[in-house]
């Protein structure tokens, strides 16, 4: 079918038929292309076609009256164009407080488009009162639906036991003095390909991209742009920023071009998506799609017609009505089989699981499709347990099948490691896989994300380095970003030249590390952790797209020692994965202090230790945690097969966790002040010896 040119419609005015309520949105048939859309309540729509995806007017208007209507869903068939093809909808029915959002006025875009054009005139300030916005609006492209190549580049599908996730930005991770990709490919899809042979040597298994999903960049302040995303304006096309080249076919194509390499690489790709609000905003905001749909369809209101909003950002997503789960499974299903991605991370996602008046359900009827539909079936699925209504379910979500990102693991490994009083207990929870908040029972594999930092929040060398934020950069005079973030500088708020401070610092790092990636749960990691990026004390760089925002690529000899440890403790993670995140817990895990089998659970306390034994009673794996200003001697227990020491943070980089691991003979371990240490039975020797990487 050939692609939509100016003026192919002026004359003769092409065929038009009925058409069908489905597919959703628009699809190319043997006759021309089908457009499908849902609007219950609207008593008239129109369908636009434009002659190119930056043309100011309508080349022709098609009505649909009742005739071209099946229930709630609006459909036509138009003759003679195809793939390329350009469109918007004008939706009309009642407009009053209290009503519908209805704005004729506001050309709107199919939220089933799978890709958009009109970026160069689009305005958003357009979108917004009762004048037209045509000359500024976003339109819909008619694209293909073809299937992804799973036969070609099959899902790597790492077992939960096993994954490693790395949350990265794709336009910050691309970008930057030193990055490894061309200047004319950094910000896109296929520029993220470049970095794959970074991750493959750092010895990650899953990559977790921030939204990729279309949103708009204005929604932001003044001299602001939104450069994470967390403003969508489409939940199906790819984000136009991230393309290489103008022509918005190309973004799809795109997408499958970075998920066939990174499946060929052993890499799985999962989304961070935004299904719980729109770019829409609250009653004032812009008339873009969905509320020019039906806002009462679309969006929790009061019976007043006032918008309800746990997000943050002004609206809500009725996810339990049935048609939006429709297109939110439509949105899915795309990514998943048509683009070849492996799994999603929903942002704050239990407010997908609140019904009407946003009353929690305790059987989402969402979750339920999603866990139900076999395309989706072998896709990982990773939801924030709270939204900012106050809802916190972590253990028990609300879906068998979706894993939890456990906040509690940060902030208690953090508190622990800063040295604050009555944190021991705290974290022996966390890191035996949090028996306190999973029924009493440990984390298994594939429930729990365990984490120390995420894009939202400072990263691990400035936990380290910073008492309080500094987000002065993003024009909010400090109020934006959280407040409570369980950091510490050591001695001095942010970079200093004092060896004492650096060397502790250093520490700290290794320690928080190994604590997360010996601790029960799947493990995520932040962009740039391993290399000591830094965004100078800014914990909420939603605004920054400079160096604020971007990867490190120019590492120091610090920078690299600490992303060669990363490296051999993630190997010797992947080797002991069957011990420290076992799918059946068989092994006997017992809690120390300075003395064995005496743990010190008294507020005061900043020493902890513990032990994995076999059935026999022998052990397998010692460690010790000493968060205290001294150093401490803790005795080891007895083992028949002598003890090996893996990793001790004290020690100069290299020693700390060496690729050997050495032979230890004493009867005890000395621990330095804020140190860790891993003992390994020597039984386990072979296992042990890491293979040398170099980044």
């Amino acid at each position: 079918m050939g692609s939509y040119v100016p003026g192919a419609l002026s004359a003769p005015r092409p065929a038009i038929r009925i058409g069908s309520p489905a597919p959703l949105g628009a699809s190319v048939t043997a006759w021309g292309v089908n457009f499908s859309l849902v609007a219950p309540q609207a008593t008239r729509v129109e369908l636009l076609l434009f002659a190119s995806g930056e043309a100011s007017q309508a080349e022709l208007v098609i009505e649909l009256d009742e005739r071209h209507r099946s229930a709630d869903h609006w459909h036509v068939e138009v003759a003679g164009i195809g793939i390329g093809s350009c469109y918007g909808y004008r939706v009309f029915g009642p407009l009053q407080p209290g009503g519908h959002g209805f704005n004729p006025s506001k050309v709107l875009l199919d939220p089933c488009a799978r890709a958009i054009a009109g970026w160069g005139g689009y305005r958003r300030a357009a979108a917004v009162g009762a004048a037209p916005n045509t000359a500024s609006c976003l339109k819909g492209v008619v694209t293909e639906r073809e299937r992804f190549d799973f036969a070609a580049a099959p899902r790597p599908r790492h077992s939960w036991q096993r994954s490693v996730i790395y949350e990265l930005h794709l336009g910050g991770f691309t970008s930057g003095s030193g990055s490894p990709v061309p200047a004319e490919q950094q910000g896109t899809l296929l520029g993220l390909i470049q970095t794959i042979p970074y991750l493959k040597r750092l010895g990650v298994t899953t990559i977790e991209l921030l939204p990729v999903m279309a949103f708009d960049p204005s929604d932001a302040p003044p001299g602001r742009i939104n450069h994470w995303g967390y403003s969508p304006i489409s939940w199906l096309a790819p984000h136009p920023g991230y393309l290489l080249g103008e022509d918005p076919l190309q973004a799809r194509e795109q997408v499958r071009e970075l998920v066939v390499a990174c499946h060929q690489a052993g890499l799985e790709v999962i989304l961070d998506v935004v299904f719980n609000h729109t770019s829409e905003g609250n009653q004032q905001g812009p008339t873009l799609s969905w509320r020019g749909l039906g806002d009462r369809l679309y969006y929790q209101q009061n019976p007043r017609g006032d918008y309800l909003d746990v997000s943050g950002c002004g609206n809500t997503i009725a996810a339990n009505r049935p048609l939006v789960r429709r297109l939110i499974m439509e949105s899915l299903r795309c990514w998943a089989c048509e683009l070849g991605i492996d799994g999603f991370r929903f942002d704050l996602g239990i407010a997908l699981s609140r019904g009407e008046e946003l009353m929690p359900l305790d059987n989402p009827p969402l979750f339920e499709e999603m866990e139900a539909d076999p395309d989706l079936a072998d896709l990982k699925l990773i939801s924030e347990p709270w939204d900012c209504g106050g809802l916190y379910r972590l253990a028990d979500f609300p879906a068998r099948r979706v894993a939890t990102w456990n906040g509690r693991f940060r902030d208690d490994v953090r508190r622990f490691w800063k040295g604050d009083e009555g944190s021991c207990w705290a974290l022996a929870q966390r890191i035996s896989g949090s028996p306190d908040l999973f029924t009493r029972l440990p984390v298994r594999p594939g429930q729990c994300i365990t984490f120390l930092t995420a894009h939202d929040g400072f990263t691990l060398a400035d936990l380290v380095s910073f008492n309080g934020k500094h987000n002065l950069a993003n024009g909010e005079d400090n109020r934006d970003g959280d407040n409570h973030n369980n950091s510490w500088n050591h001695g001095v708020e942010g970079p200093s030249s004092d060896h004492a401070i650096a060397a502790l610092r250093e520490r700290q790092l290794r320690n928080l590390l190994t604590t997360l990636l010996l601790a029960p749960g799947v493990p995520m990691l932040s962009m740039g952790d391993e290399v000591r990026r830094s965004k100078g004390g800014n914990n909420n760089t939603w605004c920054q797209d400079n160096p604020l925002g971007w990867m490190h690529w120019l590492p120091d000899s610090d920078d690299l020692a600490l992303c060669s440890y990363l490296q051999r403790l993630l190997l010797l993670r992947q080797r002991l994965a069957p011990l420290l995140n076992p799918e059946l817990p068989v092994l006997e895990w017992r809690w120390h202090g300075v003395e064995l089998e005496q743990p010190d659970w008294a507020s005061w306390s900043h020493t902890l230790a513990w032990s994995l034994h076999d059935a026999s009673g022998e052990p397998l794996l010692w460690c010790a945690m000493n968060a205290y200003a001294k150093a401490i001697h803790f005795d080891l227990p007895s083992c028949q097969a002598g003890w090996l020491r893996l990793i001790d943070t004290a020690l100069p980089p290299g020693d700390d966790l060496p690729v050997s691991p050495q032979r230890w003979s004493p009867s005890g371990a000395p621990l330095e002040s804020r140190s860790l240490v891993l003992m390994a039975s020597a039984a386990l020797g072979p296992e042990l010896v890491l293979d040398e990487i170099s980044i």
